[in-house]
């Protein structure tokens, strides 16, 4: 690092500090403060002033203490060592720093985010002489048994390889391969390379989100699903479930890579993220879920300002797996957290709040987050993705605040969990009044093709029956369910059988906890089937006791426990005795 003095301490508020006699500087430049060398970021530049943001505890800093300008923008490094990992806001090694330090990180300390001595077997895909560009990959490092490790070349870099080394060992900061540019200089290019946070990696075009990221859980997938590259918001109050939410989709959908976000949640939620994510084990490999999982631990009682980084941290690892042509799931948990820390950044920097204190400029910051998801063809002519799935904490449960109403402009699905359902024990507790999904339209020719064509009507069915049960849930609050007919008691037996037996998911029962889209199209088609044929026997004279009493009804109730993923017989033999009782039902009453 450029060890220059570009400035000196003029005032300090907290994490906020005011530099004067400012030289050679820039936007958004990495730099280090004081003695301790104490990381930041220059977020505000005048003629002969500037603005930093510092990353750490700031106590014992005072004016005059100088200021280094890195010469560079903060950045992450990208690289081998990265899958598995343990971060902080800014990509310090936590589990690195452990060993070097006390209970807590001490300050100003300066750990590479890569392992520099650990060697990786690189095998070279090109040649000497080929011509190489931005974005190609030039071999790759095996890093855990689920990630095939690409090297690519940096974005912007383009040219004649004069060298490339043979099959081997080698560290991270070692040179793999010598790139003459076009415009005739030589660039060492090595496993690593760094990359600005705030700043979008490129790619060559956008395309479009039609396949759906799928993730065993049935209020999801068969209900309001995401696609591979979409953007969801799963708001909630305190105890409704997002981090559980979270964790069952990290363990469960089908990306080739998860990001986890911890950013300024509570220290023991962190603590059981850290703790249980090693112990998960991943179902489609059966070792470790760490083998592809990046975790960034970020603790409301750390510097206010990391969190507000870790958010582009995480993105910016997601979009550099997303360039080696991997999907990949981010979980940000908490936004409003970070949205918190923007906050008080504005008020230190006394710029002008908007609603509710937050700055005039908190949804442009929401949606360049939100724009960095997508499905992209990248610059070496692979797909990749990244989906953003990001928490949401209003506080009371109040959607109607500044950070859940902003994020609603830009995201595209919504899963909006209920205080009620938590308390009722029914998990996911995704409300399937308040929630919504636009991508359904898009992606209805992959469930046609993948798992039939009745699956679309089926869901505009159970819809509709759901919002017909909330209108007359009110008429039975009046009057009482006895008041009403059989054919709208029978609407309200339908939506209580299907929350129970298909809404509702154990995460501790082996065959419930993750369901097969072809099992929840069965199912779904199931219980579709028993309200359209039970509604026509009710109208044929057939009473709603008989109904019940079928023997096939209890089957129906437990048959997300009974017919396990990889043999779905068990759901056509159901279906076939429903059709035989419902025959049998109105030949009596024929």
């Amino acid at each position: 690092m450029n060890d220059r003095i570009i400035g000196r301490i003029k005032r300090v508020n907290g994490p906020v500090i005011e530099v004067m006699g400012i030289t050679d500087a820039e936007m958004f430049e990495l730099v280090r403060v004081g003695a301790e060398r104490l990381i930041g970021e220059l977020v505000k530049l005048e003629t002969n002033s500037a603005v930093v943001q510092v990353y750490e505890d700031t106590t014992g800093i005072a004016p005059l203490d100088p200021v280094y300008g890195a010469g560079m923008q903060l950045s992450v490094e990208l690289g081998p060592g990265m899958v598995g990992n343990i971060y902080d806001g800014i990509q310090r090694p936590l589990e690195t720093i452990r060993e070097m330090s006390d209970i807590y990180i001490k300050r100003g300390m300066d750990v590479p985010s890569l392992n520099r001595e650990k060697k990786w077997h690189f095998v070279a895909s090109v040649k000497e002489g080929d011509r190489v560009s931005g974005g190609m990959v030039i071999g790759s490092v095996q890093e855990t048994q689920d990630v095939l490790h690409k090297i690519i070349v940096p974005p912007g870099d383009k040219g004649v390889l004069e060298s490339i080394v043979p099959e081997g060992d080698y560290t991270v900061e070692e040179t793999i391969a010598v790139l003459r540019t076009d415009d005739s200089k030589t660039k060492d290019l090595t496993l690593m390379h760094r990359w600005p946070i705030r700043l979008q990696r490129p790619t060559r075009r956008r395309l479009p989100l039609d396949i759906p990221l799928i993730t065993g859980q049935r209020v999801i997938d068969s209900l309001f699903p995401v696609a591979k590259g979409g953007t969801v918001s799963i708001p909630g109050g305190f105890g409704t479930g997002k981090t559980m939410t979270q964790q069952a989709l990290a363990k469960w959908c089908d990306a080739d890579l998860i990001v986890y976000i911890g950013c300024g949640e509570r220290g023991n939620e962190i603590t059981e993220v850290l703790t249980e994510f090693p112990e998960l084990i991943d179902p489609r490999s059966g070792r470790s879920l760490m083998e592809r999982t990046i975790l960034i631990a970020n603790t409301s009682n750390m510097p206010v300002s990391a969190r507000e980084a870790s958010i582009y941290t995480g993105i910016t690892m997601a979009e550099y797996f997303r360039d080696q042509g991997y999907h990949v799931a981010v979980m940000a948990d908490s936004t409003s957290r970070w949205a918190e820390a923007l906050r008080e950044l504005s008020g230190r920097m006394e710029e002008m709040p908007a609603e509710e204190g937050f700055p005039a400029y908190l949804p442009t910051r929401i949606a360049e987050f939100y724009e960095r998801a997508g499905s992209m063809e990248t610059l070496n002519g692979d797909t990749g993705s990244v989906t953003v799935i990001g928490a949401v904490s209003p506080p009371g449960g109040d959607f109607s605040e500044p950070v859940t109403q902003h994020t609603k402009r830009f995201i595209r699905c919504f899963w909006a969990l209920d205080r009620h359902l938590a308390n009722a024990r029914h998990y996911p507790a995704i409300s399937w009044l308040d929630s919504y999904s636009e991508y359904h339209s898009d992606m209805s020719s992959w469930w046609d093709q993948h798992v039939g064509l009745q699956w679309s009507s089926d869901r505009t069915e159970i819809l509709e029956l759901l919002h017909k049960e909330l209108r007359l849930q009110q008429v039975v609050k009046l009057v009482g369910p006895d008041a009403l007919p059989d054919t709208q008691r029978f609407i309200l037996e339908v939506c209580t059988l299907f929350k129970n037996a298909f809404l509702q998911q154990n995460a501790y029962d082996k065959v419930d906890t993750f369901s097969t889209v072809q099992k929840q199209a069965k199912m779904l088609h199931i219980i579709v089937n028993y309200w359209k044929r039970g509604y026509q026997a009710i109208k044929n004279g057939v009473t709603l006791v008989k109904l019940r009493k079928m023997k096939v009804y209890q089957d129906i109730i437990r048959m997300k426990f009974t017919v396990p993923n990889d043999d779905l017989s068990g759901l056509d033999k159901i279906q076939a005795r429903l059709e035989r009782s419902m025959d049998q039902l109105e030949a009596l009453h024929a």
